[in-house]
Order: structure tokens, then sequence, then C-alpha cells
């Protein structure tokens, strides 16, 4: 019998320790087929995250973990260069502090993809950031963020 996957966020987690999941990526693939930009606004414990964790695979590129689902046969699975953020562990008591979260978060981004920043301002460095990866890969940045409301 399937684990019911409370508290479990992440998608590659739940397709690979066997838990219940509910094909959701229909409806996944109407947004990414119908639009440009979305703000998902959903209650807490609602869902958003493990959502924003099936898209970052989506768009690594990860074809097998989506085995069985409705997208599987229907999405082409390029890898395209994501940049994930996540709010939950920025510090938010000032406005200086979510600032400097943000620039720590972007050159994170930045690492992953062996890429140095030049600026050291959160705005500039995260325009610098989409560009220069863009240009690197060749391709549209996805940008996916997460935890939006935790500041």
């Amino acid at each position: 019998m399937k684990k019911l996957p409370i508290g479990v966020q992440d998608y590659r987690e739940i397709v690979e320790e066997n838990y219940v999941y509910v094909d959701k990526t229909k409806y996944l693939y109407d947004l990414m087929t119908s639009g440009k930009f979305y703000f998902l606004s959903r209650p807490r414990r609602f869902g958003k995250s493990l959502t924003i964790s099936t898209l970052y695979y989506i768009f690594k590129g990860e074809k097998e973990l989506f085995r069985g689902t409705y997208i599987y046969d229907k999405w082409d699975f390029k890898e395209y260069p994501v940049i994930k953020i996540s709010l939950l562990d920025v510090v938010s008591e000032t406005e200086n502090d979510l600032k400097e979260g943000l620039l720590r978060i972007i050159k994170k981004e930045a690492k992953k993809y062996n890429l140095s920043l030049e600026s050291n301002h959160f705005k500039y460095s995260f325009d610098e950031l989409i560009i220069t990866l863009s240009e690197k890969k060749g391709e549209k940045v996805v940008i996916l963020v997460d935890e939006y409301e935790k500041p």
C-alpha cells in the first residue's frame, strides 16, 4: 500500500518513495501552454510548494519522473535554465534583511550555473543572472518563486 505524502513537498521524493500522488499535470500543462506569467495564490498547506517542485522537474527535463502522468507524452521535456527562489529562510525583520537575503539567494542560484555576478545589489544581480543565464544557455529562463508570503 502506498504511503500518504503528509508534509512531503518534493515531487521527486513522492515518485521515488512511492507515495500517493494525485496527477495534476494536466492543469500544469494547460498553464504552461496557455500563458506567460502566473501568480498562484492559495491558502497555507494547499500544495504551492509541491506545485513549484513539480514545475521545477518538468522544466529541468526530467521526463522519467512523469511516467504514467498526463504530461508524459505531451511535453517535450527540454531542459530550461531554472531559477528557483524560496523565501522560507529569508530573515525579513527589516527591509535591508530582505534585500540581503534575496541577494544571497540570487548569488547561490548563479553559483549553480557557474556564473559570477558583478553586481552586489539584489535587483541588478537578479537582472544580471537572468540575462547571463539566458545568453549562456540560449533559452528563456524559468523563474519559480516559493514561499513568497513568508516575508
